[in-house]
């Protein structure tokens, strides 16, 4: 028992000394390692490309250029480094191995790329059945136009008119009004309509020829007049 634990903690120790050996194998040596960094510019205007993605293929690493085109990140020499922006066409680079020092600067210019997407029209509404019913009780809101012709109609000036308040020429006129029949009777008893023989014989007239009975008369506005 003693044997195959020993074994065992023996074969456990052997393949974590391989594992570290090979993870120092496969770490890049510094001098291998430099700042690749630039700035994104377009072909035709030279004006920054924000937002562009820059990832270094079949690797993990890359970054994001800011609003004025620059970039900046660590890489390695003979790394493959992709460029890519929407509305733009994809670029490569390979990063020299003949670079002398740790850093690497780029200008990397990107033409524009014209990309033709299919029509897709997005309903609210899931069946044609739905659309149809809601097309049909849809309200469309009345137009400048309809709104300044209802504002404007008849009835509507009518009823606004008749919420104003009368104007200085319309009261001084009523008052005159008051004022000659007051002194038309002066001295005397001003007569009651109640008591006239006259104006009953035309109202018994009217009721028996059915004037008074409800009729359809077309809208006017009738013009103001003194009472």
């Amino acid at each position: 028992m003693k044997v195959l634990t020993t074994l065992f903690i023996l074969l456990i120790s052997f393949s974590f000394t391989c594992s570290l050996k090979a993870q120092v194998f496969e770490e890049p040596q510094s001098d291998e390692l430099i700042q690749f960094s630039g700035v994104i510019l377009t072909t035709d205007s030279l004006q920054a490309i924000s937002l562009a993605h820059i990832i270094v293929i079949n690797s993990m690493r890359g970054t994001v250029s800011d609003f004025s085109g620059y970039f900046s990140f660590v890489a390695k020499k003979k790394d493959t480094v992709q460029f890519s922006a929407i509305g733009f066409k994809t670029v490569h680079f390979i990063i020299p191995d003949s670079v002398t020092n740790n850093r690497y600067s780029l200008i990397q210019v990107m033409s524009t790329d014209t990309i033709w997407l299919t029509e897709t029209i997005i309903y609210p509404w899931p069946t044609k059945a739905e659309f149809k019913e809601a097309f049909l009780t849809l309200e469309i809101p009345d137009d400048d136009l309809e709104v300044a012709r209802k504002n404007l109609s008849s009835e509507q000036l009518w009823i606004k008119a008749q919420n104003l308040p009368a104007s200085g020429s319309v009261n001084f006129k009523y008052l005159m009004h008051q004022q000659v029949e007051k002194l038309y009777y002066n001295g005397q008893t001003q007569p009651i309509s109640i008591l006239n023989p006259f104006a009953w014989a035309k109202f018994i007239k009217s009721w028996r020829d059915g004037d008074f009975k409800r009729k359809p008369v077309d809208f006017h506005p009738p013009e103001e007049e003194l009472p």
